[in-house]
């Protein structure tokens, strides 16, 4: 049995749908943006000698993250689940990094 949601639900849907992925559409070029930076950090890590994986950091940016969202957030995003969509970003990023280094095809 459908509930009842209001007038036209099916046309509500549509539109919420296409504000997804709008959304979508931007995130993946602010990801593909932060990728592009990644491999350049990974450029310049490759010259100084550095390793490619730096815990200090990524916890700096964590923490940085999750600041902001303890001062002030005001939606449904929680530190848990903040936690895991960036860790996976920085291990994607890690990983170009080192296939810039190797020249290995991404």
């Amino acid at each position: 049995m459908k509930k009842n949601i209001g007038p036209n639900p099916h046309q509500k849907l549509i539109e919420k749908r296409k504000e997804i992925d709008l959304i979508d559409r931007k995130l993946l070029s602010l990801l593909n943006q932060r990728l592009r930076l990644a491999q350049e950090i990974g450029r310049f890590k490759k010259e100084m000698g550095e390793k490619i994986y730096d815990p200090k950091r990524e916890r700096e940016i964590l923490e940085r993250l999750k600041m902001r969202l303890r001062s002030g957030n005001k939606g449904p995003l929680k530190g848990r689940d903040l936690e895991k969509v960036f860790r996976t970003i920085m291990k994607v990023c890690r990983r170009a990094q080192k296939v810039v280094n190797s020249e290995v095809p991404f």
